[in-house]
Order: structure tokens, then sequence, then C-alpha cells
């Protein structure tokens, strides 16, 4: 246990199938809640605190040990600390390329091939890439590129298409005539369908 433990100190209420907050450390703002974890920004600090919840615990000593083999490497955060439940990490400022699409903001093609690169490098450290979507990828206001939520990195019983087959649909999405700006909605029904029919990552 180090520095940051009193942080992790937050309570969940499950809520159907997802989780909530009903405490939590007053300088802890919530950042956003995933599918295993909330993440908080810490106060007047540029790292954030990923808590993960009840059952989950696991995910965050598999995910600790992928970022220190992608130590040093320029696409992924830094991870400062790791506990039972929790990691500290640089706080990435930035759109998702998710929303970048919602919010009609031109994906460059550069971006494809930093990824591209990002997980050939993973791949050279002798980890799996998979789960690789839009939602994981960050766009810094400077132009850089970085990959989050790391987990599905050491699986390796599949072969996930996943990025493959979204660097498809960019060809069509750099043709002129193509929109630049996505529904929110139509977009997470797509990405329903596919993860339902094509490419379920927890199959």
């Amino acid at each position: 246990m180090g520095n940051y433990t009193q942080y992790a100190d937050v309570t969940f209420e499950r809520v159907g199938d997802s989780f909530q907050v009903t405490a939590m450390h007053p300088d802890l703002h919530l950042h956003g809640i995933g599918r295993s974890a909330a993440v908080f920004r810490l106060k007047e600090k540029d790292r954030v605190i990923k808590v993960f919840f009840p059952g989950y615990e696991q995910i965050a000593i598999e995910e600790a040990v992928i970022y220190e083999k992608l130590k040093g490497l320029p696409y992924f955060p830094t991870c400062y600390e790791a506990g039972e439940s929790y990691l500290v990490m640089d706080y990435i400022e930035g759109k998702t390329l998710f929303e970048c699409l919602t919010e009609g903001i031109w994906i460059d093609p550069s971006y494809i091939e930093v990824v591209d690169e990002a997980l050939r490098q993973a791949r050279l450290l002798g980890l799996t890439p998979s789960d690789v979507h839009l939602r994981n990828i960050i766009l810094t206001p400077n132009g850089q590129i970085f990959l989050i939520d790391l987990a599905r990195f050491r699986q390796g019983q599949h072969i996930d298409h996943q990025w493959e087959d979204l660097k498809r649909m960019y060809r069509l999405y750099r043709y002129r005539f193509m929109p630049k700006q996505y529904n929110e909605t139509l977009l997470n029904r797509i990405a329903y369908l596919y993860r339902k029919f094509v490419n379920d990552p927890d199959s």
C-alpha cells in the first residue's frame, strides 16, 4: 500500500447491471464509470485513481502487470501505484475518438498509424491486445494519441478483429462524401450489434 490508499476507500452500490458511487474522498472528482471500475480525478493533481467494483478486483492486479510491461512507451499512461482494488495513473486530457465522431472532430490518418504502432510495440512485449475500440483511444489537445483500459491486453484465447474492423470502416470515413459527425445513439447501437453478433470480447 502507498500514498493513495485513502482515496481508494470508495463505496459502491449495485443498481441493476451497473454500479453507482455512494461515498468517496472529498478530494476526488468522478471522471467516469465503466464496466468494471470508476475513475476519479485527484484534486489539484494531474493523476486519476481507478477504483474497481466489488468482484472485479482481480482486474486491478492484471492491469497493473500490463502497465508495468508497457512502462516507458509514449502511447500509454504511466501507472504510479497499484493496490488490491485500484490503480493510480496519469490524467490524460483530451477526447476519445468516439467523442471525436459525435462532435465532428476530424480523425486524421496519422492517429490510426499511431494506434497501430502502439499495438505493435505491445505485441513485441508479449502482450495480446484486444478490445481496442474508440472509447479507449484518447486524442490530446496537442495531437497525441493514448490508449487506456488495457486489462484485455493479456487475453490471448481468441483473435480480436475489432481494431482491424474499425480501420476498414475508417477507409469509408475518409471519403469526402461521407459525414464526419455521427449521432451518439446510432454509434452505440452499431457497437452493441457488433459485440453481439461479430466480436464479443467476453466469448
